[in-house]
Formats: C-alpha cells, sequence, structure tokens
C-alpha cells in the first residue's frame, strides 16, 4: 500500500530580500558593536544613520551641534570614525545603505577612502546612498545648500559612480519621508518619479556620459518608499510605481533592456502611524505594513527595513530590533510566498486600482510639469505647502474619528502593558556620548597632518568653485583626515546657505464646524488681553521633522491667533531674539532626543531676557522622565504623539496664556 504523504513538490525558491535594521547611535565604537551584533542574528545589509550634525556638515564640537551628538544616529567626524564604525566588517562583501542627503558626497568619500584602506576594489562595492536631496526641501529638512549647488553635488555622486563603483546605487529616490509628512499615494508616486526626473534630466543635460552609459545611470537609481496601513491601496501603489518606472524610463529615455528599466526599491515600512497609546498594537500594524511590499513577487522590495514597534516611545532597544527582524525572516524562511510566481497577477480589484492610481498620478506629474518641473516647484514652495494641507486632513480625519486609530481614538479601553513597565523599556542614549566624541574629534585634530589638511580643502574650495566633479577632492580629503565640519564649511563659502519654504499659509483656512468653539475661546482671551493672542512656534537645534511644527501652526492660524513660525533649525537665540518682539506663548517642537538641552537654553534665555513670565510648551517624542524633568524647570505643557488633538492642544495653550496673564496682573 502507498504510504500518504505530502504530494506537494518542492518548488525552487526565490532569493529573499535583504534584511536590514535602520540603526546608529552614540560613537561609531558603540554603533559598530551594534551592526555585528545584528550581522551575526541574520540580517544580510547595513542601513546606517547617522546623527544631525554628520547630515548637515558640522562638527560634533559645533555649537548648533550641542545636544544632538549621536541622538538619531551615529556621529561621524573624520575617516577615524568611519574605520572604527567598519571595524570587522569587510566592505568588498557588505550591501550598505547610508540615509546620507546633504553630505552625501562626503560620507561616500569617507566609505571608499576606507574601502581603499581595506583594499576593497571601488568596482566591487555594493550599495545606496540615500542623496535624494529633493524629498529635503518638502519633509525631512536635513538640507544645507540651495536646490541648485545641491543637484549638482547629486549629479557628482552619480557621475562619480558611473565610472568608479559601478554596482553601488548613488541616489535612492525616496519617497518614504513623503508619506510620513502626509503624503496621499498618488503624492508619493508623482513627486518621486518627478524628483527623478529631474536628476536624470540633469545628468543627461550635463553630457557627461554617452547613450549605452545613461542606461547604466538609469539602471543604477533605486528607491526607497514607505508602506501604510491601507493594505490593498499600498500593494497597487507598488505595482503602479513598477509600471511607470518602466513607461518613463523607456519613453523619456529610450532605455531599451527591460532589466535597465526595472523598478528597484527598499523600503522601511510606515513609523507615522505608530502610536504611543497600545504600543503593542504597533507589532501588528509593521506586519500588515511589510505584507504589500513582499506579497507580490513583480513589485517586490529588493531590501526591507522595519521599525520597532517602540518607536512612538524612544529609541529602540537590540531586543526590539531583533523582533523586527525575526519577522522578516519568518515570512522569508516559514512560509512557502518566495516559491510562487505572483499571486496577484489577473486579480480584477488590484489591476482596476494600480490604472486609477497610475492615472492620477501621471495628471499629478503633468501638473508638476507645468511648474517648471520639481525644482520649480519646490523652490515656490507649492508642493510643500500642498504636502502640509494633506498631512492637515488627515489628522482632521483621525480627531473626527473618520480615520479610526485602534488605541487612539477607538477602542481606548486597554490593560496596563507589562511590554512598557519599568526602566529600560527604550534605549537611552549614554550622556557621555556626546563628550567622548568631541574630546577624540579634538584629539585627532591635534595628531594629522595640518599642512596636508590644508591643501586638501584648498583644492576641495578650488573644485566646488569650478565646477569640477567634487568626489575626487572630497576623498583626498576625506584620507588627509578633513572633518565632517571642515568640508561642510568649505561648502558653504562656495555655495552659500538656504531656507526652504514653510508650506504654511499665512492665513487662517475659512473653516467652522469643530474649530467654532476654540475660534470662541481664542477670541474671548484675545480681548482679555489687549491684543490677539500671538504663539511662536519654534524648532530649536538641527531636527528638521517639521510636520508636527506645521500642523500646530496651521491649526493656530485657523482657530485666530497670530502665529510667528519660520521654519527649522533656530537657534535658542533665534527664537528669544524672536520673542522679545512680543508673544504669549513659545512652542518648541523637538523630535531628535535633544529636548531637554534644548529647552533648559531657551528656558535661561528667556530668564536672562525678562521673559520667564511666558509660558512655554514642548513637544515631541519624549520619555515620561523627561516630560517630568521639564515641567519641573518650568515648561507648562508636555506633547507627545498620544496627543493626536490638535485642537486640544491649541485650547490648552489658549488656556495657559490665560492663567499667566492672570498670575501677571495679579503679581
Amino acid at each position: 500500500m502507498q504510504a500518504v504523504g505530502n504530494s506537494e513538490t518542492k518548488a525552487a525558491r526565490d532569493r529573499p530580500w535583504i534584511f536590514r535594521t535602520y540603526a546608529g547611535h552614540s560613537t561609531a565604537i558603540e554603533s559598530n558593536r551594534l551592526y555585528r551584533a545584528n550581522l551575526a542574528k541574520g540580517q544580510t545589509g547595513l542601513s546606517i544613520a547617522f546623527d544631525l550634525p554628520t547630515q548637515t556638515g558640522y562638527d560634533s564640537d559645533h555649537p548648533l551641534a550641542r545636544g544632538e551628538v549621536g541622538k538619531v544616529g551615529v556621529a561621524i567626524s573624520h575617516i577615524g570614525d568611519m574605520r572604527a564604525l567598519f571595524e570587522a566588517i569587510p566592505l568588498a562583501s557588505m550591501n550598505t545603505s547610508m540615509t546620507i542627503n546633504a553630505t552625501a558626497p562626503w560620507l561616500m568619500a569617507l566609505y571608499i577612502a576606507v574601502a581603499d584602506e581595506q583594499g576593497a576594489p571601488r568596482a566591487q562595492l555594493a550599495g545606496t546612498t540615500q542623496n535624494d536631496i529633493i524629498k529635503e526641501y518638502l519633509s525631512r529638512g536635513s538640507y544645507v545648500f540651495a536646490p541648485g549647488p545641491s543637484l549638482r553635488l547629486t549629479r557628482d555622486l552619480i557621475l562619480f559612480c558611473a565610472h568608479e563603483a559601478p554596482k553601488w546605487n548613488p541616489m535612492n529616490v525616496c519617497s518614504y519621508h513623503l508619506q510620513e509628512a502626509g503624503a496621499t499615494p498618488v503624492q508619493e508616486l508623482s513627486y518621486a518619479l518627478a524628483t527623478a526626473i529631474a536628476v536624470l534630466d540633469g545628468v543627461r543635460a550635463a553630457g557627461e556620459v554617452s547613450a549605452d552609459e545613461f542606461a547604466n545611470v538609469v539602471a543604477s537609481l533605486s528607491f526607497f518608499v514607505n508602506a501604510g496601513m491601507r493594505f490593498v491601496t499600498e500593494l497597487a501603489k507598488m505595482r503602479a510605481f513598477t509600471e511607470l518606472w518602466d513607461e518613463i524610463t523607456r519613453d523619456r529615455y529610450g532605455v531599451a533592456d527591460p532589466a535597465k528599466r526595472r523598478f528597484r526599491y527598499g523600503v522601511q515600512v510606515n513609523s507615522l502611524g505608530l502610536t504611543e497609546q497600545q504600543p503593542e498594537n504597533n507589532a501588528y500594524r509593521i506586519l500588515i505594513e511589510m505584507l504589500s511590499v513582499v506579497l507580490s513577487k513583480n513589485a517586490r522590495a529588493r531590501a526591507v527595513q522595519l521599525p520597532a514597534w517602540n518607536e512612538a516611545l524612544g529609541l529602540p532597544r537590540p531586543f526590539d530590533q531583533q523582533w523586527s527582524l525575526r519577522l522578516q525572516q519568518i515570512m522569508a524562511f516559514e512560509t512557502d510566498l518566495l516559491e510562487y510566481g505572483d499571486i496577484f497577477d489577473g486579480a480584477v480589484v488590484i489591476e482596476e486600482r494600480v490604472a486609477a492610481l497610475k492615472r492620477e498620478a501621471m495628471a499629478e506629474l503633468a501638473a508638476i510639469d507645468a511648474m517648471g518641473g520639481a525644482i520649480a516647484a519646490i523652490e515656490s514652495g507649492e508642493l510643500k505647502r500642498r504636502l502640509v494641507e494633506s498631512n492637515t486632513r488627515r489628522l482632521e480625519a483621525i480627531e473626527r474619528g473618520e480615520l479610526k486609530v485602534v488605541g487612539v481614538n477607538c477602542f481606548t479601553t486597554s490593560e496596563p502593558s507589562p511590554l512598557t513597565a519599568g526602566e529600560g523599556a527604550i534605549h537611552v542614549s549614554s550622556p557621555e556620548a556626546e563628550t567622548e566624541q568631541i574630546a577624540q574629534l579634538e584629539a585627532w585634530r591635534a595628531t594629522r597632518d595640518a599642512a596636508r589638511v590644508e591643501r586638501a580643502l584648498a583644492a576641495l574650495r578650488v573644485a566646488a568653485k569650478s565646477g569640477a566633479n567634487i568626489m575626487p577632492a572630497s576623498i583626498e580629503a576625506a584620507k588627509a583626515g578633513a572633518t565632517t565640519g571642515e568640508w561642510g564649511a568649505a561648502l558653504r563659502a562656495e555655495f552659500g546657505e538656504y531656507r526652504a519654504p514653510t508650506g504654511v499659509a499665512n492665513r487662517a483656512r475659512q473653516q467652522s464646524g469643530d474649530l467654532d468653539p476654540l475660534r470662541g475661546e481664542v477670541e474671548r482671551v484675545s480681548i482679555k488681553l489687549g491684543h490677539r493672542l500671538k504663539l511662536l512656534v519654534g524648532k530649536p537645534g538641527l531636527d528638521g521633522h517639521s510636520n508636527g511644527a506645521e500642523q500646530i501652526a496651521t491649526r493656530a492660524l485657523d482657530a485666530g491667533l497670530d502665529v510667528v513660525y519660520d521654519g527649522i533649525r533656530l537657534t535658542p537665540q533665534d527664537i528669544v531674539a524672536r520673542a522679545r518682539a512680543g508673544v504669549d506663548c513659545i512652542g518648541l517642537s523637538i523630535l531628535s532626543g535633544s529636548h531637554l538641552a534644548m529647552t533648559r537654553e531657551v528656558l535661561a534665555l528667556m530668564k536672562a531676557a525678562g521673559l520667564a513670565r511666558v509660558p512655554v510648551v514642548v513637544g515631541g517624542i519624549i520619555p515620561p522622565t523627561d516630560a517630568e524633568a521639564l515641567r519641573a524647570e518650568g515648561v507648562v505643557a508636555v506633547y507627545t504623539p498620544k496627543d493626536f488633538a490638535v485642537n486640544a492642544i491649541i485650547a490648552d495653550i489658549v488656556a495657559h496664556v490665560e492663567r499667566a496673564f492672570e498670575e501677571t496682573e495679579r503679581a
């Protein structure tokens, strides 16, 4: 009798995507220890997070870097730091993604310099520099220079890699941060594609590559996308991306080889939707979001990195990152997903949704083209304004309960979570990391060949001024021992600095309904004050994530307040100088983890300026112990991601202003 068994024939399996974890903190030595531990757990690629001074071209001891060193990523000040970051990690065989934009040529120069020391051929280097400066003006805010010189640096890195490092992806067109800033799927599609078109048009116009080489440049561009909770739409979006990119590269750029028209992308699933309330639910959100980028074979991600479940609370611990890594590994190795073709081919609902997204995205692309292209639309502020409006509509839908978020505006009754109990529930960066990094930087400067550094920086300035490709001079500066701040200063001297439009309208939207009671309170308190209530929204430090500040400024305007909001990257001195002109409340938005240092400096300067009675509120990802410390030092209110009701925040601010006025009157 024939034994009954599993009759399935074992199918050939596709290779899984690259497993990454976005990581880096404190110093290079600490981050190297983390990377090696993650690789030992089965991670197959590295994704490097840099701190804000590194991202914006400052040394760790620059005044603007105070409180920011090692907070949102690792501090890299010179080639010694880069050596330590990749100690015992062979770059010839590693696939490394570097989330770096304004200073991408410099970090790539440091990477190449270390690879040269390791004996790794440049032609073998594999990985990605994000190098997408356009989305920085729209969402993430780590730009330095104006669009013109910034795109020249982007182009320089692309052309250098085309000749020297052909396996490297010199640009990762990044729609991830667009969705984090509130972009709709159509905006994410169209703005990302408009960015790629602007860059490729610039490379082609430079005339430095042949037609065949240009096809290779097209093939070298990759994308970095986001995936949110609307699973069907997100999956359709990725299939639309794949089809649109194939059509654009074929029809606009004449790329004949289908392999070179392939849409290659990495992904980090949505962090915007992770909640502080009932944070354990985020584990399920991360899984659902990942499905939309791995289930469809024809639109499957090449690399996936997942956030940790507790990122709305603070920095994740190694265990939290491991949990997200294991999710990828279980999907890739325990299921039969990789044994089959595309399981959505022929699905009518998916095909209809893809077609609709493509039509709408092409219409939006045409509208951007009518504005003069992506760069003109950035400089005019139009794209930023549209993103702010989209995010406003998203938040209003959550506030009204139209967009359900479990644990936030529905099903809020909950048992206490044991996962967040006690000390050590989140990672806390070492308070000594900044001091150690600065001491090491000072020692580095004291022991290097100063004359060689000066010659290298002089050559860098000549390259910047002449229009020569910036990469050879940057690599020599890296090898000579120049610092991140010196590279940044040399280019700032030639290109200057830039402040992008904020996207916040200068007048209130004419809406009523749920704003009427709030407008009534604003009017009542303004009459009491004898002037229109004025709120100063300030973003101190180098943190460029401005979504929260923009939404507070927008809603305050809608509610009838006068609002002062001048965008990102203000010093505490800038904020207090604006407050001297007369404001009733200062709201600080700080998401980089530097809230204690920045707020303390603002409070001290306000006291010195005689403004101690002006109430100060602070918003950000702030752990409860830090919130208590801020309140103890004079902050009247602290808002975190759990405070999703913007109207309630504005009402609270109005109440604090009234209370401060009454206390002043009694004094």
